[in-house]
Parts: C-alpha cells; structure tokens; sequence
C-alpha cells in the first residue's frame, strides 16, 4: 500500500515509517503538521494515512482536523488516526459523514504489531476500526436512547464487534456461531436503529454512529 504518515514526533515518525517499509509498504511521505498532511493527500492520493490527533501548533485535535479536511477534498480517503488518550468524541467527528474507511486507535495498539497492521488494512480497504478501550469507555455509564435500549446483550456484544471493524466472518469465529445467526442479528440490529435497506457497508458506518451517538 502506498502510505502517508502525519505525526509530530520524530521518533514514533520514523518508527511508524521503518515499520511500514519492512512489512512491504510504500510510505509516500511522512510529515509533522496538520497543513504538510492535507498537502500530501491531495498530491499522493494514498491507499490509507495514518495521523496523529494531536499535533502543532496547539495539540489538541489538528491532526483530526486536517484528516477531515483532507476527505472534504477526497471524499472517504481512508485514514486511521492515532491517539494517546481515549477521547469519544473524536470517533463521532470522524465518522460523521457517513462514509467509511477510517480508524481511531490508541497508540499502544501499535506495539501490537500484527493488529496495527490489520486494522490499517481494514481502514485501506474502507472498514470502520475503533479502539476496544473507546467501545469499553463508550458503555460505562452511557445513557442509551430508545433505539439503542432496545438492542439485547447479544446484539449490543456483536454492534461493539461492528464498531471494531470485524467483518461478519470475524464475528462468527469470534463468538462461535454460525453466518447465519450473524447475519439475523445483524439485520435486527438495523431495523431496531432505523436503518432502512441500503449498501450494507454504509448501514454498517451509520450503525456505528448511532451505537456512538447513544
């Protein structure tokens, strides 16, 4: 895959790079602020980026920022962002339009490197990834709404899975049931939130952003 990476420390940088080119990747450009990120979207047109939240100059959320930017310019350019805080709120802002192929994990997760690499391979392929740690934080002391109270603890345990980015077939190795049974969850789990028929993987990013915005 062809690769931007946007992060302002030099180390976790480099890093990210050299890990990326051994596992056959091609970074097409690695830089450190918000504007060198959305400049290097539009020239390269990656397979996927990678961006740090947080970055100069006051390193709160411009990396967040200029990955919105930079998919109001290419619309559902893939993007996994990395965090060193849980901060919910940010999935939302990055899932807001709708359209798929971005990722929000924390950046412990990158030490784990065979699940990095998976989850920025789901991204690149138009998946929706979030962080376990943001789905547990999302369920303590959450107030559902109605739509989302409605859901059993089996649909609400494969939404969770959902919002991870597992494909179907994940689901079902991981909770050791059949397709199908995944599949009736899954289409009960959409008529209780409202989501009428439609490509499946888009119902898939507005179940999640429901499940979020509960």
């Amino acid at each position: 895959m062809r690769i931007v990476v946007a992060d302002d420390s030099v180390l976790l940088r480099e890093g990210l790079v050299r890990l990326l080119v051994e596992d056959g990747h091609r970074v097409v450009a690695a830089v450190g602020d918000g504007p060198a990120l959305v400049a290097a979207v539009l020239d390269h047109r990656p397979d996927v980026s990678i961006v740090d939240i947080r970055m100069p100059p006051t390193h709160t959320d411009e990396g967040l920022r200029a990955a919105i930017a930079a998919r109001g310019h290419l619309p559902g350019t893939p993007v996994l962002m990395l965090s060193q805080y849980v901060e919910p709120s940010y999935a939302d802002d990055l899932l807001a339009d709708g359209s798929g192929a971005v990722g929000y994990l924390l950046k412990d997760r990158i030490a784990r490197v065979e699940e990095f690499l998976d989850a920025l391979d789901r991204v690149a392929r138009g998946g929706t990834v979030l962080d376990p740690q943001v789905i547990a934080q999302l369920l303590t002391g959450r107030r559902q709404d109605s739509a989302l109270g409605s859901l059993t603890a089996r649909e609400r345990q494969i939404l969770a899975l959902m919002a991870e980015g597992h494909s179907n077939t994940a689901i079902m190795q991981r909770l050791v049931v059949t397709a199908s049974t995944v599949e009736k969850h899954i289409g009960t789990i959409f008529a209780k939130l409202g989501l009428p028929p439609d490509d499946a993987r888009h119902r898939r990013v507005l179940a999640v952003l429901t499940y979020l915005r509960g």
